[in-house]
């Protein structure tokens, strides 16, 4: 399970980092994420953007090229605005997330802006790309499919690491 469990962790991590001490006390889920929602939202942009790799390719094309660039890296990671999220990934893709999310686009960039920059990190924490581009376990457990978990399995998973941050 180690990509799955780096999805996982790289999005919770990601959420505590954006809104620290915050946390729903329904789900324990930080600024009130929805865990299952989360990782389909990751796994929603990583498909619709051609994994990982195609996903920081249209942040290059989009001039986010540098501040992505700082997600992958070692160092400090460079923040970015909603608009300039926005403007990158499009309207379409936007209007996808913001579907999922039950908001307008404008949330979803701001969301986003605060999420992807720590999750990217979390996802190449030696500076290189996972090698099945974070698409493998990922769509397996939300296929449920293969006999790898259900919804269930992934609150239960999540939980557990969020207990384990604390």
């Amino acid at each position: 399970m180690g990509l799955l469990d780096s999805l996982i962790g790289a999005a919770t991590s990601a959420a505590q980092g954006s809104r620290p001490g915050s946390q729903d006390p329904a789900n324990g889920m930080p600024g009130g994420l929805d865990p299952q929602l989360l990782i389909t939202l990751v796994g929603s942009l990583l498909a619709s953007s051609g994994g990982l790799q195609g996903l920081l390719a249209k942040l290059q094309s989009g001039g986010l090229g540098e501040a992505a660039q700082s997600w992958v890296g070692t160092g400090a990671n460079q923040p970015v605005t909603g608009d300039q999220l926005g403007s990158a990934l499009g309207p379409d893709l936007m209007g996808m997330i913001a579907g999922q999310l039950g908001g307008s686009r404008e949330q979803a960039s701001g969301t986003l802006a605060e999420l992807l920059p720590g999750l990217i990190d979390q996802l190449t924490p030696q500076g290189q790309l996972p090698a099945d581009d974070g698409l493998g376990g990922l769509g397996a457990l939300l296929g449920g499919g293969n006999g790898a978990g259900n919804a269930g399995d992934l609150m239960g998973m999540l939980g557990g690491l969020m207990q384990s941050r604390r």
